[in-house]
């Protein structure tokens, strides 16, 4: 199964696909934004927001405000405002950092998603299924390999998987 994996994000890397990992579970987080900054993939580590894929309109919105913010941030426009909005800007780039850091450079849904955890990220996975994104997962005993297209039998609860 793992073989079948690789094969698959080799050619679709050769192709020039985008890709997606998911993995929020706290141990592994940080190696999950390490990988993917590393092979230049988007990725949530933070926590999966619904309707992040299915209700993509919004989602751009939401990145679109984030891509301002930062840039307004850069020029020095926030010292120019109010403390009070400043302090409200910046808690808000905040959050939109912790939890669209990963995809703010995502520009279109992702042609591949990879999840670490099936049970825990069961919604992105409703979402992958939905929209016919193809998945990459790695499935414990407690999960259904029949939701996902590629399964990888791994202990999703070991860092070292």
């Amino acid at each position: 199964f793992l073989s079948e994996a690789c094969d698959l994000i080799f050619d679709a890397a050769s192709r020039g696909n985008q890709f997606l990992i998911v993995g929020t579970k706290e141990g592994v987080a940080d190696l999950v934004a390490r990988a993917a900054i590393k092979a230049r993939c988007h990725y949530v580590n933070k926590k999966w927001l619904g309707g992040l894929l299915t209700n993509w309109s919004t989602t751009e919105k939401r990145l679109h405000k984030f891509r301002d913010l930062k840039i307004k941030q850069k020029m020095g426009r926030l010292k120019h405002l109010t403390k009070g909005d400043t302090t409200k800007l910046k808690r808000q780039l905040s959050h939109l950092q912790a939890y669209l850091g990963g995809v703010k450079y995502m520009k279109r849904l992702p042609d591949i998603v990879i999840i670490l955890d099936q049970h825990k990220e069961y919604i992105a996975l409703r979402e992958c299924i939905t929209l016919g994104i193809p998945t990459i997962c790695l499935i414990d005993t407690n999960c259904d390999p029949d939701l996902v297209d590629f399964p990888i039998p791994a202990n999703d609860d070991a860092r070292s998987s």
